[in-house]
């Protein structure tokens, strides 16, 4: 039992996430796949985007909180003039408002939001209140107030605009909810607007030059993963 345990991967795997599935369910796949004990991760990313997951094996996963501390950068689409259930495109159409703010002003608005400032957690988010996931309590239909967390968005780069769709491009501090950003956006347009896609380019060092795809993954054994894996020395504590 124990010659087991040493022999499990210890250290770093970044995974381009797929849509469709959650973070838990990548990390429970690798898990159960490889026979490794310790999995976990370095920051959720929703079932509807993709990207860079961070994935901590074995005695990696004490790195957990310092690296879900690291910046994020992503490359968002949203779409102007409709507000959903859940700010994103997989909620139910809450309000629209064919009214089309000008490129001009898009532009002023987005980058507005540069800067620190506060944001008030999504009800559709993995963040728990009083002990429970907000995202748990949606699905429920209840709906708790939420204190705003301090964010920081170092960087927005607008990548392109066809209204009512606009690409961009932000590098943030942990905790910031780019659908809540999304739906502040659209609020402060006055059309509002909810996020359409949603991919993680980078957690702290690590981006998708170095990511496995989740298809590639589970067609790996055990000797490629281990090609694949980030040796870090805090994974020797």
């Amino acid at each position: 039992m124990n010659s087991k345990t040493h022999d499990d991967p210890s250290g770093i795997l970044i995974v381009d996430k797929e849509k469709n599935m959650t973070s838990h369910d990548v990390v429970d796949m690798v898990r159960k796949r490889f026979g490794i004990k310790k999995v976990g991760h370095a920051g959720t990313l929703d079932p509807n985007a993709t990207g860079v997951l961070v994935l901590l094996l074995g005695k990696a996963t004490k790195l957990s909180q310092d690296l879900s501390g690291e910046d994020k950068e992503y490359i968002a689409m949203m779409k102007l003039g409709e507000k959903t259930t859940s700010g994103d495109s997989t909620g139910e159409i809450t309000a629209v408002k064919r009214t089309e703010p000008t490129v001009k002003s898009v532009k002023d608005v987005i980058t507005s939001f540069i800067g620190e400032t506060e944001q008030i957690p999504p009800m559709v988010s993995a963040k728990k209140v009083n002990g429970q996931r907000l995202y748990k309590l949606a699905r429920k239909g209840i709906e708790i107030e939420r204190k705003p967390n301090k964010i920081n968005i170092m960087e927005i780069e607008i990548l392109g605009i066809d209204i009512p769709l606009v690409e961009f491009r932000v590098l943030s501090s942990k905790g910031t909810y780019i659908r809540q950003l999304a739906e502040d956006i659209g609020e402060k347009l006055g059309c509002g607007a909810h996020l359409t896609e949603l991919r993680r380019t980078r957690s702290g060092n690590f981006s998708l030059e170095a990511a496995v795809s989740f298809s590639d993954l589970m067609k790996m054994d055990k000797e490629t993963l281990n090609e694949n894996i980030t040796r870090v020395q805090g994974s020797k504590k």
